[in-house]
């Protein structure tokens, strides 16, 4: 069972808060898809969708090798948070140009995009 510390634990990072805004209004999205938007590494943004996960409020799923987020909406008790997330989120001008800036890493394709994030990995250093 979920506790509340959990979920304040969850929601008491701003990468956090994105992730769960972008679930939001998205169905579902790609491991890869969250990284390049939050512009953290890899590793830093599977540690934040593990505790997302571990709370309870992101669900995921793999596909081979590459992982897909949605938010936990089949739990009756966080429907009325996610409700309520919803509708302080609209007062964030910050963030609602954020989830702006998503749209432009979702009209990527998940292929091309991991395609793109490994060619960059592969050049570094």
């Amino acid at each position: 069972m979920t506790t509340p510390d959990d979920l304040f634990k969850a929601l008491s990072d701003r990468n956090r808060l994105r992730v769960v805004a972008a679930l939001l209004q998205s169905k579902e999205l790609c491991a890869c898809q969250i990284h390049e938007w939050l512009g953290v590494t890899g590793a830093t943004a599977s540690k934040h969708m593990g505790i997302l996960v571990a709370s309870g409020l992101v669900l995921s799923r793999k596909d081979g090798r590459w992982v897909h987020y949605r938010l936990n909406r089949k739990d009756t008790n966080l429907r009325s948070l996610f409700n309520w997330i919803r509708r302080q989120l609209k007062a964030d001008k910050e963030l609602l140009d954020d989830l702006n800036k998503l749209n432009s890493v979702t009209a990527c394709p998940p292929v091309e995009l991991r395609k793109r994030q490994r060619e960059a990995a592969s050049t570094c250093c």
